[in-house]
Formats: structure tokens, sequence, C-alpha cells
């Protein structure tokens, strides 16, 4: 498998998938540009292919996984418009284009992300299968786990300890904390959700589980890597800005010796949590690696 282009290619999918549960009604013309302006703009799409793979290799209901999906990316997107404000990270570049409240001011920039988290959830809502007696209870379980994921115990959790360690000492447990939360949580969420909806069995879940836990922390120590010696212009967003922040990331604590060390270990859980599944692991496997030797 050519990894990188078949990412690509499930990027276009999921691309598809946002056109198809695109933000409709009565929206204002510049509420809507803006809410597509970051929507649109790119980006590896993974949390939704995730979402489609793990249904996929399930073998659940794909059109039920759809709504989900798009869902999952309309959430990850506000939340990168609503962290590059000014009031959070301040930053002016985010994949590989000027941010949204550059372009489009504060306050369209937060209501932006505001739409994009609420039509988030209409698209979830809108989608549950009332009068499907073997699967409605297994998408609201789905649906419980992205909310839970997205919310005050999960991603936004992370957020505040984020915010609130900048230029404070080093402490693991926290450190901990912020990279399972902010980042963690909503790479996971789509692995348990698509679990969920397909019904598995405890230890196919529990398995699959632990690899999406494994990978959403790689996910984060690579950024953790990345913001030092990463490539601005691949990748499409800035560079150095933890350091500059006083953040609290796993190279400061532990140096980049022992982090490239924890990336190493986190492949090696992820791969071996779901080798003794009956499942097509090729993909899951890939991405592992992929997530895990970024070095752009």
């Amino acid at each position: 498998m050519d990894y990188e282009l078949e990412l690509k290619n499930r990027a276009q999918e999921a691309n598809k998938l946002l056109e198809k549960f695109a933000p409709t009604g009565d929206v204002p013309p510049l509420l809507k540009e803006a809410m597509e302006y970051s929507l649109k703009a790119g980006g590896k799409r993974i949390r939704p292919v995730l979402l489609m793979e793990t249904v996929k290799i399930c073998k659940g209901p794909l059109n039920l996984a759809e709504p989900l999906a798009a869902a999952l990316e309309m959430i990850h997107t506000y939340s990168l418009i609503h962290d590059d404000l000014p009031a959070m990270d301040n930053d002016t570049l985010r994949r590989g284009r000027a941010t949204n409240h550059v372009v489009y001011g504060e306050a369209m920039a937060i209501l932006a992300g505001d739409g994009l988290l609420n039509c988030a959830f209409q698209t979830m809502t809108e989608n549950i299968p009332y009068d499907d007696d073997k699967y409605l209870k297994a998408y609201l379980k789905a649906m419980n786990e992205i909310t839970c994921a997205a919310g005050h115990s999960g991603m936004i959790a992370g957020q505040v300890m984020d915010m609130l360690s900048e230029g404070k000492q080093p402490d693991k447990d926290v450190l901990a904390y912020i990279h399972n939360h902010k980042t963690g949580a909503l790479l996971t969420a789509p692995i348990k959700a698509g679990a969920l909806l397909c019904l598995c069995d405890e230890n196919t879940y529990n398995s699959l589980t632990a690899y999406a836990r494994a990978l959403g922390l790689a996910f984060q120590i690579a950024d953790d890597i990345l913001d030092i010696k990463g490539d601005k212009g691949k990748l499409g967003k800035s560079t150095g800005k933890d350091e500059q922040s006083g953040k609290l990331t796993y190279p400061l604590v532990y140096g980049l010796g022992k982090t490239y060390e924890k990336i190493e270990q986190l492949y090696k859980e992820a791969t071996s949590s779901i080798k003794n599944l009956n499942i097509e692991k090729e993909f899951l496997i890939n991405t592992a690696d992929f997530i895990c030797s970024r070095d752009y």
C-alpha cells in the first residue's frame, strides 16, 4: 500500500461527506463563507478517515457512519478556528493560509467556530436512525462518544489545562492530562465511536480503544516535536510557538531523546493492541507508522 496516496484518496472521500452535510438553511452569506473557509481548507481528515475505516473493517453500517464522520471534522475545524484566536494561541497561519480571524475578524471567527460546532450536532441528530432497531442504540452511543470527547471533560478540558500551564514549572501529570484530552480525546473518539456503531464485541472494542489512545497521544507528541523541528512551509502552520508561549510539551519535560523513545513505545503499543484481532489491520498499522514517523 502507498499509504500517503491512500490517505489522500480517503481525505477526498471525507471532503465529499463534508459537501453532503454542508451547512444549509437561512445562513447569512458571510457566516457561511467564514465557516466554509476553514472547513474546506484541506488537511489530512484523519479523524473522519479513521471512523470510516473502523466501521468498514468491522463490517458496520457505512451510511450511518457518514454523518458522524462529517460531524467529527466540523468539530475539529471549529476547535482550530478558536485555538488560533488572539485570546488563545494567537496564530496567523493554518493549513497554509491565513487563519479565520485574520480574514474575517475575531467576532466572525468566533461565530464561524460556533456555527461549525452546532452544525456538527445538527448533522448527527438529524440522521439518528429512529426506525433501525439494530443500530439505533449503537448510533446514539457513538454520537455520545463524540460529544463527550469534544466537551468539557474532553478536548476543552485539555485546552483549559494547556492554557493554565503556560509558563509554569514542568509537571508530568499535567502534561499527560493535556495531551490525552486536548488532542487524544478527539483522535480516540472516531475509533471508539466506530466500534460502538458496529456493535463490536468487548475484546475488539477494548483492543481498538487501546490502539486509539496510543495513536492519539503519539499524534500530539509528534506535534510537539514538529513545533521545534518541523518545516513551516510543509506543515502549513507556524512553528516555534510552544516555546514562545511557554507551553508544557514532551520535549520540555523529557527532552527530545526521551520524547523520541516515547513515540517508539506508543507505536509498539498501538500495533500490538490490534495484532490478534481478526480484522483487516493494514491501514491502521500504516496510520500508526505514519503518525509516529512524521519528520516534516
